[in-house]
């Protein structure tokens, strides 16, 4: 590539569709565990579309509200708890229980794949 001559719109088309790429592979991997919470404490009409577009409304809604000074972390889980709510239909309980699952599954999963991969949280070196 001659000198000055920038990625072009090609270069740049990649580069977004990589980036598209990556979050859809990204949302999908969010809602398969949020999917598995919901599961776990036994929300029926659970299913992974459902789950994605809650995670993505959720952390959409999370983020908004988590700017609020002091306690904006704290509407911010709430608001995507009641995301979780909504868009499965569910008791604020469930909806609270699926959040919670859901972290417990990311770490256990996290857990695993660090045992499976030799990786030791107490390493020192």
């Amino acid at each position: 590539m001659p000198a000055g001559m920038g990625l072009g719109i090609l270069g740049v088309g990649a580069i977004g569709a990589l980036g598209v790429l990556v979050f859809l592979i990204a949302l999908f991997i969010a809602g398969l565990f949020l999917y598995f919470g919901a599961k776990l404490v036994g929300i029926e009409n659970a299913t992974i579309g459902k789950s994605m577009i809650a995670v993505l409304g959720g952390g959409i809604l999370g983020a908004i509200l988590s700017v609020v000074p002091v306690i904006g972390w704290l509407l911010g889980i709430i608001g995507f708890i009641w995301v979780i709510k909504a868009v499965f239909n569910t008791s604020w309980l469930r909806a609270f229980l699926a959040w919670i699952m859901t972290i417990v599954v990311v770490v256990i999963t996290a857990l695993i794949l660090g045992a499976i991969f030799g990786l030791s949280l107490l390493a020192v070196h």
